[in-house]
């Protein structure tokens, strides 16, 4: 970094954390009703059950609407934390029958925000991401600066160890730091991707066009969405990318904007069993089981204008046409194709240099089965277990092809001592990455927790015309996306007020297609997440675009953000028109 860049980020992290030791002293929580709906249902028993997580669960008590302490005219009145974090109430009469007392039925929670403050750690550690280009200090930073604000001084025993302790933080650990690392360096060690790269090109990749084609056709193929997709296609892409010369910006780009907004498209993934269980409107008849949600997001398709322009965007550059990629896009194509520079000379990767390089023993022949059959496996093992169980078992899936790939190796006649240094070389090469990942996870978890969301989500109001709001609630879900670096984090948060809200305004404004309406405002949602968690430097899917391809994390914000946001201004425009000419 510049010194002057330097003077600026330790003036900015000064003043930042400043501000949250003002907001922790002077700034008191607001305090927020939040209405969660489940599945609930009476068993032979008389007891009230409900659906959760994949568990079903007993309702120990329930009170009226009236008498919670958590209805928001009595956290208005608070200056406390209420005593209890969440109960079960009944909205209406508890004497009606019981399908109407299970629409009734909802479980109150009471949340809180810091107001426009709640986004300061985000805020810093997405600027200093700009600014320094360097993502473990802007995400360090942030956390320290949501740690103030919430008073835990202790970073390490409050926040870090915590975040580390949970389910997601273990998921990420095993998953991206031993397995994907464990197979990317028994790739490396056997030259098993770059026996895969020398045939795809002999055969099929003839240049950099070809190759990107290749990209955007597996993420089309890998529809599962998210963090998986990225991770297969990247890994796979690669060594057939680099070896045709292709930018790391590029390749970076098709992944990331093919891995969501296909999963959204193409839906037969974990997406609508997930986001039907924020569609409950009281009194919708359409909306009122868990199949006529999931039939109603599967409608809703053809309204993913976002999703459409995104995949169409990455079709048009894997076809070397970028009227719509940006400057930084076409800079990289130029760089790649007259000097065969796949990144810019500043540039540097977060995976390790292990990653990149090939250290095949003596001897060794590599075989185009030994990259083929793990990644064979590793598909099987996800598509069946995502039929067989709901969702696709991911960990499964890379442990499977983990072990093919080790076991071919060793049956070729690879050491053992051999197949261990390859290991090692991959594990190394994705530990700062995985770092990398747990303090976005950690970071998306202070933003949540410091009720950004819910800010951004109360500020709404809802006096305002039809017309408008598919395009409010887009901007509010791109920045509420962009800000926490999760998608499905912004679903819990937005779905339960904007469809309510949609449904309100249809009905009050006279609406001739309110289902028609409810469907656009489902995809502004729905793709408004899609884009802020894809542009976002602390999304997990972004670092894992990033760091499969080999890519600087900054150069692929900086270089995605502008061609995405293209998608995205198109997409609100038809939006807009949608209201207007349908409903």
């Amino acid at each position: 970094m510049p010194s002057v860049s330097k003077q600026f980020t330790l003036v900015l992290c000064v003043i930042s954390i400043v501000a949250a030791f003002y907001v922790y002293i002077n700034v008191p929580p607001s305090w927020v009703e939040s209405q969660l709906r489940f599945e609930t249902y009476t068993d032979n028993k008389g007891n009230w059950m409900y659906q959760a997580g994949g568990k079903t669960l007993k309702i120990d008590q329930i009170v009226d609407y009236e008498n919670s302490p958590l209805r928001q005219s009595a956290l208005t009145l608070t200056t406390h934390p209420p005593a209890l974090k969440q109960q079960w109430v009944w909205l209406s009469d508890s004497s009606e029958s019981a399908d109407a007392q299970a629409s009734s039925l909802v479980l109150l929670k009471a949340d809180f925000h810091y107001g426009l403050w709640s986004l300061l750690p985000a805020f810093i550690a997405i600027l200093l991401c700009l600014i320094t280009k360097e993502p473990f200090v802007a995400l360090l930073s942030g956390i320290v600066v949501g740690a103030i604000i919430m008073g835990q001084f202790d970073i390490f025993s409050q926040v870090l160890i915590p975040a580390v302790g949970t389910t997601s933080a273990a998921s990420i650990l095993i998953l991206y730091l031993w397995l994907l690392g464990g197979l990317m360096g028994v790739w490396g060690k056997t030259g098993a991707a770059q026996a895969f790269a020398e045939y795809m090109s002999k055969h099929y990749v003839k240049g950099p066009r070809s190759a990107k084609l290749v990209a955007w056709f597996l993420g089309i193929i890998f529809f599962q969405g998210g963090t998986m997709s990225t991770v297969l296609v990247g890994t796979t892409v690669k060594p057939i990318a680099d070896k045709a010369k292709v930018s790391h910006e590029e390749l970076s780009y098709v992944v990331d904007s093919t891995a969501s907004p296909v999963a959204a498209l193409i839906a037969f993934n974990a997406w609508p069993a997930y986001i039907q269980g924020f569609l409950f409107i009281p009194g919708v008849a359409f909306l009122a089981t868990e199949s006529q949600r999931v039939a109603f997001f599967f409608a809703s398709v053809p309204f993913s204008f976002y999703a459409i322009f995104a995949v169409i965007g990455t079709l048009l550059l894997s076809l070397n046409i970028t009227i719509f990629s940006g400057p930084l896009l076409k800079k990289a194509l130029t760089r790649a194709s007259t000097t065969g520079e796949l990144d810019s000379k500043t540039t540097r990767p977060i995976s390790a240099k292990e990653l990149h390089n090939t250290n095949v023993p003596k001897g060794y022949k590599a075989n185009l089965v030994e990259f083929l059959l793990p990644l064979v496996s590793l598909i099987c093992v996800a598509v069946i277990t995502h039929f067989n169980m709901g969702s696709p078992q991911i960990h499964w899936a890379f442990a499977t092809a983990l072990f093919i790939a080790a076991s071919i190796a060793l049956i070729k006649g690879m050491s053992l001592h051999q197949l261990l240094e390859g290991l090692g070389d991959g594990l190394k090469g994705v530990v700062f990455a995985s770092v990398i990942l747990m303090l976005a996870l950690t970071i998306g978890l202070i933003s949540r927790q410091l009720g950004g969301g819910i800010f951004l989500v109360e500020s709404l109001g809802d006096q305002i015309p039809f017309w408008a709001l598919p395009l409010i609630l887009q901007g509010m879900t791109m920045l509420i996306a962009f800000s926490t670096g999760t998608s499905w984090g912004t679903y819990a948060i937005a779905f339960p007020l904007a469809m309510p809200l949609a449904w309100s305004l249809a009905q009050s404004q006279n609406l001739a297609h309110p289902e028609l309406y409810l469907m656009i405002c489902f995809a502004t949602v729905l793709n408004g997440s899609v884009y802020g968690d894809q542009c976002s430097p602390i999304s997990d899917t972004t670092i894992l675009s990033a760091m499969t391809t080999g890519c600087d994390l900054m150069d692929h914000v900086k270089s995605q953000i502008l061609p995405a946001s293209y998608a995205a201004m198109l997409a609100g425009l038809c939006w807009t028109l949608s209201a207007l000419i349908l409903t």
